[in-house]
């Protein structure tokens, strides 16, 4: 499985406006309508903000990886965003997020989604790759650095 299976370059941004959890789940759930995959993004941001009150996708590291499974979408789908700020999450580090991978896909394929949360989680535990995502000035530079990780 390659993340840009499931992420596309219109759900990419390098400059995130939000500030705080909710409103940064909001910009990138809106994001992926630009997809065409995405119509009812209410449901899937309450999908997504219900996982979050099981416990924080704020994995550390600066990075948090928000998803949820819906019957309103067909396919999984992802968001990235990167703030330059930095956003409070509830990491379990306890430190602001720069770098928030959105997942999103149906429930009826559970072990596909886990795969996914596997392959991106395993994507970020790289500091380098971290650092040259959170260095990025477009969304095509981080579709460069995402491609060339995706090849091994």
């Amino acid at each position: 499985m390659k993340i840009m299976d499931f992420l596309s370059s219109d759900s990419i941004t390098v400059e995130l406006k939000a500030t705080d959890k909710k409103s940064a789940i909001a910009e990138l759930v809106d994001m992926l309508k630009t997809t065409k995959k995405v119509k009812k993004t209410d449901e899937i941001i309450e999908v997504v903000l219900e996982r979050e009150k099981l416990g924080s996708t704020g994995i550390g590291q600066g990075v948090a990886i928000p998803h949820g499974k819906t019957d309103v979408l067909h396919e999984q789908v992802g968001a990235l965003g990167v703030s330059r700020k930095g956003i409070e999450f509830n990491s379990l580090d306890g430190e602001p997020v720069h770098i928030i991978f959105l997942l999103v896909g149906p429930v009826e394929v559970a072990g596909q989604h886990l795969k996914a949360l596997s392959r991106i989680s395993r994507l970020f535990k790289d500091k380098f790759l971290r650092q040259a995502i959170r260095d990025a000035k477009t969304k095509e530079e981080i579709v460069k650095i995402i491609q060339q990780e995706d090849a091994y």
